[in-house]
């Protein structure tokens, strides 16, 4: 499954499943109803850019924790295979909420 999330004020953003399912529980959208198709309302944008950002921030200062257990252990970790990050996975989602919440307009998907 891709996910396409639409908007009036922006461009089709496309995600593969794996990615937005994960964008939608982050901000809340967990019912399995609304993993099909869904509605992120202006009023709801704010929140939902915090959460984010908040994800975007747990995640980096875990792997920060993880580089500094290994530097003081005298470990290297390697630097391959650390795949794309949570921050430039979401980073598309969230320039489409701050468009779409200056607009006032809604972003919709599986519809």
């Amino acid at each position: 499954m891709i996910y396409k999330f639409k908007s009036k004020v922006t461009g089709d953003l496309i995600m593969l499943e794996e990615n937005g399912r994960a964008i939608l529980t982050i901000i809340g959208k967990t019912d399995p109803q609304t993993f099909k198709k869904g509605i992120v309302l202006p009023a709801d944008m704010p929140a939902a850019m915090a959460a984010l950002q908040q994800a975007v921030a747990e995640e980096e200062g875990r792997a920060q924790e993880k580089v500094d257990a290994a530097r003081e252990s005298g470990r290297r970790l390697a630097s391959g295979g650390q795949g794309v990050s949570l921050r430039q996975r979401s980073l598309p989602f969230i320039r489409m909420l701050e468009r779409c919440h200056a607009e006032n307009k809604e972003i919709v998907w599986g519809v």
